[in-house]
């Protein structure tokens, strides 16, 4: 079928536009670094795989996010996702990102993820919510433990 195969092709392109996406913000990561004498901020691991990160926020006169920037070490996945997360938080009240779904930062990935790379896609916004409620945020087990070999397997895939 002549237009099946550049369907197929568009979509991995796609891909690997996201890919190259992630990568970037992997190694160029937004908003990196500490705010001093934030109004908000917490920090969390991810026991599966390892990955720390800690946010910290500013917010305005109308209780608004100012500024944010996180730091922390981690995996492609979970540095991206908060790279880009954070990117898109300014302006948002604490409301705001206590309503924000797991699906929001999905999308901003544009992969998919698996189910053992889940909690990594996740951290930022674990910790996003946390720091906005000022203790830890109740959050359903997304995911499932891994091996650091199926984590090399995912970055592969990257």
């Amino acid at each position: 079928m002549p237009g099946g195969s550049s369907a197929f092709a568009s979509l991995d392109r796609m891909d690997e536009l996201y890919r190259d996406q992630i990568l970037e913000h992997y190694k160029r990561p937004h908003n990196f670094g500490l705010i001093e004498s934030p109004d908000l901020e917490f920090e969390d691991t991810n026991p599966f795989c390892g990955d720390e990160q800690h946010v910290t926020i500013r917010l305005d006169e109308s209780d608004r996010v100012a500024a944010i920037a996180f730091e922390g070490k981690g995996c492609a996945i979970s540095t991206a996702a908060t790279s880009l997360l954070t990117d898109e938080l300014v302006g948002m009240s604490r409301e705001e990102l206590l309503r924000l779904p797991k699906d929001f930062v999905l999308e901003l990935l544009g992969i998919d993820i698996s189910a053992t790379r889940m909690k990594c896609a996740m951290l930022g916004l674990k910790i996003v919510k946390s720091a906005s409620l000022g203790q830890p945020a109740d959050w359903e087990d997304e995911g499932k433990a891994g091996s650091p070999a199926e984590a090399a397997a995912d970055l592969g895939r990257i």
